[in-house]
């Protein structure tokens, strides 16, 4: 389930340059991997490479800039673990 709003982002702008102008760096991407009974609550941005597991919830508003394990719960910015749900 995906709520209301959701960002899920597999792309972002590189910037590693300094004597580039960041719009001429061109872009890195990542594929995001999404598990099996997932709740991915409103507003929350998914950020690539991270693989969501199965099972899992994020809470509404989660920044996930980082793997989730099967069957936990997280929120937050960044997103952390709250519980686990077995």
């Amino acid at each position: 389930m995906i709520g209301h709003g959701v960002s899920i982002l597999s792309n972002t702008h590189n910037y590693d340059r300094i004597a580039v102008p960041m719009n001429e760096q061109g872009e890195s991407s990542e594929k995001i991997k999404i598990g099996n009974d997932v709740w991915i609550g409103a507003k929350a941005t998914v950020l690539m490479g991270v693989t969501v597991g199965d099972h899992s919830i994020i809470g509404a508003h989660a920044l996930v800039n980082k793997d989730v394990p099967e069957y936990a719960v997280v929120g937050g910015v960044p997103a952390k673990i709250i519980r686990m749900r077995n």
